[in-house]
């Protein structure tokens, strides 16, 4: 079953075999289906957690989730499936929307391919087709099993890679938060010894977090801030160490250096480590986000993307983007401001946040 189609089981299941209802009732007995039905292995929410996740994802994918339900809806109003004027347009409306070339192609494609195939002519069937390709594509390119990579035997390490900008150290301050509420004890190391104000903006959120944070002085050696971190988290008997790096890209060389030479420090202390590399993107920033990305998988061996900043966007085509064009997963996304709004990637939530009204207005 595709993920669009285990999306919109939730929408005719029970509901065939009730009496129409208020339109309130029926969504409000959608949601109720769609957050209590069974999550995947890797999950340990209760219903109620998974409730209240699944209600962040809708929140939080809002101001995307609105505008791309309102100009995929003024587009079809238009529908002809013999006007190539259509398709054009509907192909600048996912490169708009981030989609990215790959995946605009293919769900082009596919309404081309399907409008002659079934003879399509309604408005209807052809957002059908749409938001049952590009639902399906989500699930195809973030599929669920990409957990996020603990060690079993001791001290994860993880190391956070991104320009300046992208909200990669609030990003670190959220994971250690989450960890130490959970009782963990976290480490943080001040591996950004490049930019003006980077270690005192590290230390300060170390201590609004209570984690320790392990640091020298601007222009230091961030090698050797790595040595001292892991010999720290070592010795306290750390879970979790956090490592924050330099984020230019002026000079992708210098970069690449000081990021293998961070790295062979950590593997030297730690075999098998660091357990994740995990690259913070803006999402607010588009293709200039997914051509980050590009560069960094360059330099460095990035095993998954943290996406900051979805609830600030009406842009939420860039995941299909970095699965279809990359194939890095996405592993973490932020949906809001607090402490607690940075959330495991979960693609059947995150799909059904963005494509809730279009989903509906399928069945």
């Amino acid at each position: 079953m595709g993920l669009f189609d285990k999306i919109k089981s939730a929408f005719t299941g029970a509901e065939k075999q009730q009496e129409p209802q208020v339109q309130e009732e029926v969504q409000e007995e959608v949601v109720k289906e769609v957050v209590e039905a069974p999550v995947t292995e890797d999950t340990t929410l209760e219903p109620e957690d998974t409730k209240k996740e699944t209600e962040q994802y809708e929140k939080g994918l809002k101001k995307s989730r609105v505008s791309f339900t309102r100009r995929l809806n003024e587009l079809l109003a238009n529908f002809r499936y013999e006007d190539e004027e259509f398709f054009e347009e509907l192909e600048d409306l996912l490169i708009e929307s981030d989609v990215g070339f790959e995946a605009t192609m293919q769900i082009a494609d596919t309404l081309r391919y399907e409008a002659k195939v079934q003879n399509m002519k309604s408005m209807k069937d052809a957002e059908r087709v749409i938001v049952r390709t590009m639902v399906d594509m989500y699930g195809e390119t973030n599929p669920d099993h990409h957990v996020f990579n603990e060690n079993p035997d001791g001290l994860t390490v993880v190391l956070f890679v991104g320009v300046n900008g992208v909200g990669k150290t609030t990003t670190i301050a959220k994971m250690a938060h989450q960890y130490i509420d959970n009782g963990k004890k976290v480490v943080l190391a001040a591996g950004d010894t490049f930019r003006a104000g980077a270690i005192e903006q590290l230390n300060i959120w170390g201590s609004r977090v209570g984690a320790e944070v392990i640091s020298t002085k601007q222009g230091g050696d961030p090698a050797a801030v790595v040595y001292d971190s892991i010999k720290t988290a070592k010795e306290s008997g750390a879970d979790l160490l956090l490592i924050d790096t330099a984020g230019r890209l002026q000079n992708k060389k210098n970069l690449m250096n000081e990021l293998e030479k961070m790295k062979r420090v950590i593997s030297r202390e730690i075999p098998d480590a660091p357990h994740e590399t995990l690259l913070v993107l803006d999402a607010t920033t588009g293709q200039n986000a997914l051509n980050q990305a590009k560069i960094f998988k360059e330099t460095t061996n990035v095993t998954g993307i943290v996406l900051t900043k979805m609830d600030g966007t009406a842009k939420g085509g860039i995941v299909l983007a970095i699965g279809k064009e990359l194939g890095i997963p996405v592993k973490f996304v932020g949906l809001g401001e607090t402490m607690n709004d940075l959330h495991p990637f979960d693609t059947e939530k995150f799909a059904y946040g963005l494509f809730k009204e279009l989903i509906q207005q399928t069945v």
